[in-house]
């Protein structure tokens, strides 16, 4: 099985420190004390016995490896902590659930690597980097949610996630580094909700690439795979493209859908007591179109929805 480059994992520190380490194997169970503020690295590194951990608000800082290769199965994270360290599950193979709480705006690299049984994991609003490795060799994992201010992920962050077949990419991210998605032989969809981002080499095992009509930055591959129009079962406004928003004096959007497409536009200034009024119809040609509205001034709120005519 080819490995990521490993030269800063910190699980190689082992063989340098095995003197220091309490080999808690008969621990089951762990109640932190409301007053911990504080759960140090490598704490219950090789607790294999362990399988259930209460983890108070009081906890703001969880370090480097603190439960790797602990037999625990279910994890909830509590929301005072802000940043999930660098291999704190690793190799926690027993693992089959984890709750992120918003309140986590990093997950660094190897902090889930070789989880085998994870088989699901939703990846928060807050977050913005996903570091590399930090879900390597989920095997069982099916089911990826990646919250929409992610903007980075990093090396190997996804690599054989074997049983992964399909992920959305949210138009958050701008950046996917080498071989994200290496050796994930199930993964065959892979849709973008927003402008291509920078990529590396090896991204993608076998798969398609599927874009939204009206983003940028697309060809007839990408990462070295093949491109296709994603298809959406209802006409979309595109909120995070440059187009959104106040244009010389008037607001405006891309309208993305289906090519050839018509789609009306219709507005309202008062949501509790909606009384809806179409302003265009729009031909979605290459199945996007560009909407203004030059009259939003003359109204304190102006709202907007899409339909077919």
């Amino acid at each position: 099985m080819h490995q990521p480059d490993r030269g800063h994992n910190p699980r190689q520190r082992d063989q340098h420190r095995e003197r220091g380490v309490l080999l808690c194997t008969g621990l089951a169970s762990v109640t932190i004390g409301n007053g911990v503020t504080s759960i140090g690295g490598d704490v219950f590194d090789r607790c294999t016995s362990l399988t259930n951990v209460t983890i108070p608000n009081s906890v703001t800082s969880i370090g480097g490896g603190a439960f790797a290769r602990s037999g625990l199965t279910s994890v909830t994270i509590p929301n005072s902590v802000s940043s999930i360290a660098d291999g704190v599950f690793y190799e926690c193979t027993n693992l089959t659930d984890v709750t992120i709480p918003d309140s986590v705006t990093v997950i660094r690299r190897y902090a889930f690597y070789f989880c085998t049984s994870l088989t699901s994991i939703t990846i928060p609003n807050h977050v913005t980097i996903i570091g590399a490795s930090a879900f390597y060799s989920c095997t069982s994992l099916t089911s990826v949610t990646i919250g929409n201010s992610v903007a980075v992920i990093e090396g190997f962050a996804f690599g054989y996630c074997t049983s992964l077949t399909s992920i959305t990419i949210p138009s958050s991210v701008i950046s996917l580094e080498s071989e994200v998605f290496y050796f994930c032989t199930s993964l065959t969809e892979v849709y973008f909700q927003g402008n291509a981002p920078r990529v590396d080499s090896g991204l993608f095992y076998n798969a398609t690439v599927y874009y939204l009509p009206g983003t940028t930055g697309w060809g007839p591959t990408f990462g070295g795979i093949p491109t296709a129009l994603w298809s959406l079962p209802n006409p979309l406004i595109l909120e995070n493209s440059p187009s959104f928003g106040v244009k010389t004096n008037r607001f405006g959007f891309i309208i993305s859908w289906a090519a050839n497409t018509p789609v009306v536009v219709e507005a309202c200034t008062n949501l509790v007591n909606a009384a809806w009024s179409p302003l265009r119809t729009n031909t979605l040609t290459g199945g996007w179109a560009y909407f203004s509205d030059p009259q939003w001034t003359n109204y304190r709120a102006r709202f907007y929805r899409l339909r077919s005519p």
